[in-house]
């Protein structure tokens, strides 16, 4: 097995993810992003840019009683945490089941953990919370779906612009 691809999970969990995530816009259901606002307090507003129609609108975190804190979405499923869009990068594969990214990097690091043929738990294993890699649904990682997971990861890729 000296040739086989390795991949050691680097320990992020989803929320990373979300800096930038792709969304279909709520206008024309083309591409858009969702961003941290340029002019936001500590990240505090997200905005929502369509680059097809022009659309855009913003959210900002409510603020919770007591006045010094914030609520911040959770990060969970193929819809972005804040304007609730369904993501760009999704489809369904392996017999229902649906493989979905919230930007090209967390594309990515799916693809490298799915196309190894030798996976690694990494230093931040057992530390907590669970790592995304660690919370992937057993049909992700089993080795008979990795054929039809590249494939999938594939198509997704072939959406994006450029």
């Amino acid at each position: 097995m000296e040739n086989a691809t390795r991949f050691t999970d680097p320990g992020y969990g989803l929320w990373p993810f979300t800096a930038e995530i792709l969304v279909r816009c709520p206008a024309c259901e083309g591409l858009a992003t969702v961003t941290k606002a340029p002019d936001s307090e500590n990240g505090r507003t997200r905005r929502l840019t369509c680059t097809g129609c022009g659309h855009n609108t913003s959210w900002t975190a409510p603020t919770l009683p007591g006045g010094n804190s914030w609520s911040i979405p959770g990060a969970r499923g193929p819809y972005d945490p804040y304007f609730h869009r369904p993501v760009w990068l999704r489809a369904g594969c392996c017999g229902g089941h649906s493989l979905w990214a919230y930007n090209v990097a967390h594309l990515d690091l799916l693809d490298r953990f799915i196309g190894a043929e030798l996976r690694e738990r990494g230093q931040w294993a057992s530390c907590g919370e669970w790592t995304l890699i660690e919370a992937l649904p057993l049909w992700m990682k089993a080795a008979k779906n990795r054929d039809e997971l590249v494939r999938t990861i594939r198509r997704l890729r072939a959406t994006l612009p450029g």
